[in-house]
């Protein structure tokens, strides 16, 4: 699996197809092969006939693992893509992320604007800008001794899946508390490239797309229907809507 390095972290990505490059940023607990390869991004987007770039965000999947909240601010995750895009030797990429993806894509979009050809900012919607979600209850989660002594709802939920994915459970809690980052409505006014916000309609953690959207000059909105935050990622309606989109950006 390639690697890169970003300062002194090294990153693992993937780097498939030929056409116009996308990038693909993953989810909080999540990697590149679970938000991207499983449920048939990268295959739908490669035989779209685009040239599909995901990393593993660090801290996850097979990427460095680092302790201190400090090192995963949404800024410095964002740096990691630039970087990326930088070993690839890439002026520009459409950019899709989910959820925390989607506070990284932000970011990009907000820093890097001639980098950035449009963005996707999936699941993620009112709680870019008013925050909620998860939050101190997961990463307590997370470092508990055992599944037993975690009786938060929320928590349980991403503590199973840490364990099934067999992840660095100490790394995602320092992740956890270092990238809650909101943005201010004054800043989304301030990204001019094409946006497109995606959301399932019964997202409860990402809250409805129309509520960042409404502050993204020119951003469109695509709902997913009856889909949650974690059923929203592989939906058929999600993935037509973004090849849409992406045929008719400039």
């Amino acid at each position: 699996m390639p690697t890169f390095s970003s300062g002194p972290v090294e990153i693992a990505y993937l780097d498939e197809g030929e056409g116009d490059p996308v990038i693909l940023i993953h989810g909080f607990a999540s990697s590149k092969e679970i938000n991207w390869v499983q449920p048939g991004w990268v295959r739908a987007l490669t035989a779209d006939g685009r040239r599909v770039i995901a990393l593993d965000n660090r801290g996850h999947g097979h990427s460095e693992k680092l302790y201190d909240p400090a090192d995963y601010a949404i800024e410095t995750m964002a740096d990691d893509v630039i970087a990326l895009m930088d070993h690839l030797a890439l002026p520009r990429a459409d950019v899709m992320g989910y959820s925390m993806g989607g506070r990284i894509t932000t970011s990009l979009a907000l820093r890097y604007p001639a980098r950035v050809r449009a963005a996707i900012i999936a699941g993620l919607g009112r709680s870019l800008i008013a925050g909620g979600g998860p939050g101190e209850n997961v990463a307590r989660a997370l470092e508990a001794p055992t599944l037993a002594d975690v009786t938060d709802r929320v928590g349980r939920t991403f503590r199973i899946f840490a364990d099934q994915t067999r992840s660095d459970r100490h790394a995602l809690a320092a992740c956890m508390r270092g990238s809650r980052r909101l943005f201010s409505p004054e800043e989304l006014l301030r990204i001019h490239v094409p946006v497109l916000v995606a959301v399932g309609t019964i997202d409860d953690i990402a809250g409805p797309a129309r509520d960042i959207a409404s502050h993204i000059v020119g951003a469109q909105v695509l709902d997913i229907p009856g889909r949650d935050h974690m059923r929203a990622v592989g939906d058929k309606v999600y993935k037509a809507g973004v090849m849409a989109f992406l045929a008719q950006r400039p």
